[in-house]
Formats: C-alpha cells, structure tokens, sequence
C-alpha cells in the first residue's frame, strides 16, 4: 500500500507519508467495512473462545479441581472448588524442578535470541541482493518449506540421521570406529541445546524473512540510486539505506521475541528431548505438561494452572520492558 510516488501508475495509490493519505484509507476501509468484517469474523471467533472464555480457568490457582464427570458444567466444578489461596505458589517457589525449568526456559530462549532473531533478517537481506531473480524465487520457496513440517515429523528425521542407528553415525565409524561407543547426541547434554538452536533456525528462519523481505520491498529504489551515485558499494548500501529502513520492523519483532521468551517452543523440545537430557531441557511448558498429564498422582490442575500463570506474567513484564527499553533509546515500541 505504501510506495514510492515515482512508481505510481494508479489512481487507487495512497501515501500513508501525508495526513489526506491516512484520512482517504479510513474511507476506502469504512467504504468495504463488510467485507472487512467478515475477513475479520473467524480470528475474532477464534480469539474470543480460546482467549476470553477460558480466562476464568485462572481462578484455579487459587482453587483445588479434581476434574469429576456429573450433572455440574465445567464453570459450575470450577466455582464450586474449594480455595486453597497462595498454597500453590507456595509450592511452586519451593520447587527445584520448577526452578530447573525456568533456568532453562531463560536460557534456551536467550540463545534462539542471540542466534535465531538475527538470521533471517541477514537470510532476506542476502536473497534480496541475488542478481537473477528466478533462483531468488526458487530459494525462497526452498528455505520457507520446513516451516510447514511439524516438529513430530523433524524429530524424526532427528533420530534417524543422529540416532544410535542414525545415518551420521554410520558414516562417522567408517573413519572412527570407536564412535560407536561415544555416540548419543540425542541423549547427551553438552550438545542438545545447540540442536535445538540449529533445527530451530533452520526450520523457521525461511518463513522469518517474509516480512523482512516485505519491508525490503517497499523501500524507495531512489534511496539506493543515489547511494550508488554517492560512490556507496552493495554492502555501505545495506548498512546505510537497507537496515535504518527497516529498524522499526526489526525493533517491532525483537519486542515481541523478548515477549515470548518464556515460552521456548514447546512442539520442538517435546518431540526432541528425553530422559537423559531433562537437567538440560526440561522447560516450564513440559515440566508442567509432565505433571499435569504424566503424573502417578492425582492431575494437579491448580498447581500446574499456577506455573502457566506465572510464566505468562513474566513474559508480560519482559514485554513492557522490551518495550520500555526501545523508546528509552529513542525507538517507537508497540505501545
């Protein structure tokens, strides 16, 4: 919607540079608000149902449930639980497990931060400096694919070229046979993360740098023209006109990863770790999952209710400060 007034050739253009730009937009949208709406209808739905109806699913922090089957809906069980007040995060702070977790979660998260935040962006930048556009087409459609396969069927192709029976270690003890012995990459805690961090990378890196490339795309090729003419080479084009142009996105999604931090990707740890490696990898969302589904015990849904609760709380709070930090350095934030 936003481009350059030397590459108009449309009467429907809107500069959203100009305050009449962004008055003629909200016409065009109030004009097709139907059609609008019902794009809308679905997220609003779902959003609604899965967001706001559950939220009363909270209380059980502060309550015991033991899920029963009679004539009571799940509101009326929840309402009439008994109170137990802070006993469950009481618990939770005496929990090493809990805490185990947590280190974890902060540190697996960090390292994606540190190592996967900044790849696709060098990702798009480097296919959008390809010269012959077809392959760049070809590219693009290559490194997006993997986003679409689920982490069940990657974890799979995990165990088959890194297992004990894996591809790699058979072709490792054609030249060390005493690999045999020593192999278990899987298992072995000094190396797990780093496969997380890399089949991380690799798996979403490609779908990362649709919006990068997006914003790319709508620089102004004036901007670069005269970069060129100044005497600035393709990589003084990229430090000076490419990157200052699309700092706002790159600050928007930083915020929103450092938002998510407590999170750490549960799909992928889940069908990736085991037993050996729990010390390492065990994270708040599979620790809670273990013990809510996996336990010997009754299902404790109001301790693990808890966790979820405290986990989303701090990656509210990291938010804000994501979010404070950007504007303290001069940046626009989200908020």
């Amino acid at each position: 919607m936003f481009m350059s007034p030397t590459l108009n050739q449309s009467h429907d253009y809107v500069d959203l540079r100009t305050r009449k730009g962004w008055k003629l937009l909200g016409k065009k949208i109030w004009q097709y608000k139907w059609i609008y709406l019902l794009m809308l209808l679905p997220g609003i739905a779902v959003t609604f149902v899965f967001k706001y109806m559950t939220m009363p699913g909270i209380l059980l922090s502060w309550k015991t449930f033991v899920p029963t089957f009679g004539d009571k809906s799940l509101f009326g069980y929840l309402a009439s639980s008994p109170w137990v007040g802070w006993a469950h995060f009481s618990r939770l702070f005496k929990e090493s497990a809990f805490w185990t977790a947590t280190a974890n979660t902060l540190i697996i998260s960090l390292l994606k931060l540190i190592f996967g935040f900044p790849f696709p962006i060098l990702l798009a930048i480097m296919i959008n400096e390809m010269i012959f556009k077809k392959y760049k087409r070809v590219l693009q459609t290559v490194y997006t694919f993997p986003h679409f396969l689920s982490w069940v069927v990657l974890a799979g192709m995990a165990i088959n070229l890194l297992g004990d029976t894996g591809v790699i270690k058979r072709f490792a003890m054609l030249f060390d046979p005493t690999v045999k012995d020593s192999w278990n990459v899987l298992y072995n805690t000094r190396y797990f993360r780093t496969l997380l961090i890399l089949t991380d990378m690799w798996k979403e890196g490609g779908w990362g740098t649709i919006l990068y490339l997006a914003a790319i795309a709508g620089i102004d090729p004036a901007l670069n023209e005269a970069a060129t003419i100044d005497g600035a080479n393709r990589f003084q084009r990229i430090v000076h006109v490419t990157f200052p142009q699309i700092s706002d996105l790159i600050v928007i999604m930083f915020i929103l990863s450092v938002g998510n931090m407590m999170n750490a990707n549960f799909d992928q740890i889940f069908n990736l770790y085991s037993a050996p490696v729990y010390k390492v990898a065990d994270v708040i969302d599979t620790y809670v999952y273990r013990l809510t589904f996996q336990s010997t015990t009754v299902m404790d849904f109001g301790f693990s209710t808890a966790v979820g609760l405290f986990k989303n709380v701090i990656n509210f709070a990291l938010i804000l400060g994501a979010n404070w930090a950007s504007k303290a350095t001069g940046g626009d934030g989200i908020m």
